[in-house]
């Protein structure tokens, strides 16, 4: 099954649109089409899986971007960008009633892109109506939670883009709480979910995961040294919380 974020361009200038695709390809995104004017990009619409759509303000046609998303928005609610060279502030307040999840000006850098669409499908996503829990009863989820997390034997999946992202809790370096939010780390990647550490820690159910401080849970397979103040967990160091340094020590036996 393709979990691909499908995305539909509709930009007039076709060497601007060519260019635009290869970036949001390269980039892991699938390009469903990219069309010069309001209705082939309803025809696409209607004819593909589209998650996201970019908009320039000025195509070809009777209908300019900002119509053209009114339009797409008849046939499905949708999250939509305007990526535009228009800045002025007549087009901004036209577009802006359209209610779109950004707003780029050209030239924009294809980084800035990205982030612009993964906040656009991230709060599009977790705006939506909650699923009835008889639909998903595994899904464990706090009310007004932002992320969904499933626990399966010895490995959580992280839903993120509208696909769930699996974590052997072998692969977990160390959580760490950011607020109400739980950055889990990996060697090569950082997830973030909307869950207190004490909640992740309960959710994990493992004895492999240690509070370390208010703010710390290490994964013990991967501790390499410590001191009285310090733990170092692969490259990583680590701090001891005073009020959970005995607790810790208490788990090695002397030999």
């Amino acid at each position: 099954m393709d979990n691909k974020v499908g995305i539909l361009i509709v930009e007039d200038e076709g060497i601007v649109g060519l260019q635009l695709q290869e970036s949001l390809q390269e980039e892991g995104y699938d390009v469903v089409g990219v069309a010069d004017n309001g209705p082939e990009a309803v025809e696409l619409l209607e004819k593909n899986h589209v998650d996201l759509v970019l908009l320039d303000v000025n195509i070809k046609g009777s209908w300019d971007g900002i119509q053209t998303a009114d339009e797409l928005k008849k046939i499905k609610n949708i999250p939509f960008i305007y990526v535009t060279a228009y800045a002025d502030s007549a087009t901004f307040d036209r577009a802006k009633r359209t209610l779109p999840s950004a707003y780029l000006t050209k030239p924009f850098q294809i980084k800035d892109l990205r982030k612009a669409i993964e906040l656009a499908l991230y709060h599009f996503t977790n705006n939506q109506p909650a699923v009835s829990p008889k639909d998903k009863p595994t899904v464990k989820k706090d009310v007004g939670d932002q992320e969904s997390v499933l626990h399966f034997n010895d490995a959580v999946f992280i839903k993120q883009n509208y696909k769930y992202n699996k974590i052997s809790y072998q692969h977990i370096l160390f959580l760490k709480a950011d607020g109400n939010y739980t950055c889990i780390h990996t060697a090569d990647r950082m997830y973030i979910i909307k869950y207190s550490l004490q909640q992740v820690i309960d959710i994990f159910n493992t004895s492999i995961f240690v509070r370390v401080h208010r703010s710390y849970a290490i994964n013990m397979s991967h501790l390499t040294s410590f001191n009285e103040n310090t733990l170092q967990v692969n490259s990583e160091s680590i701090p001891i919380g005073r009020n959970y340094k005995d607790v810790f020590l208490r788990l090695f036996k002397q030999l």
